[in-house]
């Protein structure tokens, strides 16, 4: 009688012995997409926030009377990362008297900021930029 309830469990458990690798090979690429874009996105929002910190340092320095719009790209490759650098496109209205508003403006291709790792599911950075704006007023 003992035998024969032993017996049983153990067909039980060879039966759900290939259940947990089943669920593991379904779960387990949506698992992978989800850290992936995670870890896009963490990326991207890291450059957004620097490419925010240097337009706010180039337009701090562009209310400046007398300041050159040299000086402001200066300013802005300063605070950037060179990785950041490479793809920069920088816009910069520097007002012409006190009152006026300045702005700077950076873009910056999503490729550098981040490695394109959500691709295969048809989410590509490829040809798509970050945009950053500051607007203050000149002294």
């Amino acid at each position: 009688m003992i035998n024969t309830i032993r017996q049983s469990s153990l067909e039980k458990v060879r039966k759900r012995s290939g259940m947990f690798s089943a669920e593991l090979v379904m779960t387990l690429p949506l698992f992978g997409i989800i850290l992936a874009g995670l870890f896009e996105f963490a990326l991207l929002f890291q450059a957004r926030t620097e490419l925010a910190e240097a337009t706010r340092a180039g337009a701090r320095i562009a209310t400046l009377p007398g300041v050159r719009v040299d000086q402001v790209e200066q300013e802005v490759r300063r605070v950037l990362s060179p990785r950041l650098q490479e793809t920069m496109d920088l816009a910069v209205d520097p007002g012409q008297k006190t009152g006026d508003v300045v702005t700077v403006a950076i873009a910056v291709n999503m490729n550098v900021a981040s490695p394109d790792l959500l691709w295969p599911i048809g989410y590509s950075l490829k040809n798509r930029q970050l945009y950053q704006t500051t607007r203050m007023i000149r002294e």
